[in-house]
């Protein structure tokens, strides 16, 4: 009885999520007039379509939670690896304070009532450079798969129709020409006075490239600059080791034991907001 008892709360936490995705469903189906782009909802109906099946809507949902939580160990990656940049380049983190700043998002460290709207988050160019870099060095997978679909040639060797072939994201950020100085953590390359990732196509592909890009990037850059936004406007965070940890590429990036870190509350004036016992204050991610 114990086990259901557990269980109870996470099945009704489910239905609700699945009653509450089947409404938003039924509207975006039912409103399909002035569209400009399709939505993923859209190209997932129309896959279904082009393999000759009506998706039920039990199928639509499962598919729409997948899409959901499908990149979860990918974000956990580079979210542990934003913090741990941020942790290495204090620099970093104090001009990322003076943007949100500049911009009316922080004053007097809080963070403004109202201020993070989509356009201002998306206004925030240095921001936007910082989590491009960690991406760029710290990229969670390291390549995809496609499958050949016309017989070519690449620097004299045929790869034939039907072959599986895989491409690497981490070895082409590590050998791009574009990239001055490949293991510096430089978030100023995507600024406007260098842009290095403006020159040429698949040099820089964090989330792949082509028609099978990741669905969900807009999505997952919107979080990490979320996360970024937060640690650099209410608290004070500091590594609980005497080193930083090793990192292994596989299945993900991420720490081998994981990155352990102290975090302090602020106050609006900048001071620590002090707690009952250091062990509130630990945390692994």
């Amino acid at each position: 009885m114990r086990g259901c008892e557990r269980a109870a709360p996470g099945i009704r936490a489910r239905e609700t999520l699945q009653k509450g995705l089947e409404k938003a469903i039924q509207e975006i189906l039912q409103n399909t007039q002035g569209k400009d782009t399709p939505t993923a909802l859209d190209i997932l109906i129309e896959s279904g379509k082009e393999h000759g099946k009506e998706l039920t809507m039990q199928e639509l949902k499962d598919g729409t939670l997948e899409l959901i939580f499908a990149a979860y160990a990918t974000t956990a990656s580079a979210s542990t690896s934003l913090i741990m940049q941020l942790l290495k380049h204090p620099r970093v983190l104090e001009k990322l304070r003076e943007e949100l700043r500049s911009k009316g998002i922080l004053h007097n460290g809080c963070i403004c009532e109202g201020s993070l709207r989509l356009d201002n988050i998306n206004g925030l160019q240095y921001l936007d450079c910082v989590i491009k870099e960690v991406l760029r060095l710290f990229t969670p997978i390291s390549g995809g798969y496609r499958t050949v679909l016309q017989t070519f040639e690449l620097d004299g060797f045929q790869i034939p129709k039907g072959w599986s072939v895989m491409y690497s994201i981490r070895d082409t950020h590590d050998t791009a020409p574009v990239f001055k100085d490949v293991d510096v953590f430089d978030p100023d390359r995507f600024g406007q006075g260098r842009s290095e990732d403006k020159e040429g196509r698949f040099h820089y592909l964090p989330f792949g490239g082509g028609v099978r890009t990741c669905l969900g990037k807009h999505l997952a850059k919107l979080f990490l600059k979320a996360l970024a936004i937060e640690l650099a406007s209410t608290s004070r965070f500091e590594l609980a080791t005497r080193t930083f940890p090793r990192i292994t590429l596989v299945p993900v990036v991420h720490p081998v034991d994981g990155l352990k870190v102290k975090f302090f509350g602020l106050d609006s004036n900048q001071n620590e907001i002090l707690t009952g016992t250091d062990a509130m204050l630990g945390a692994t991610v």
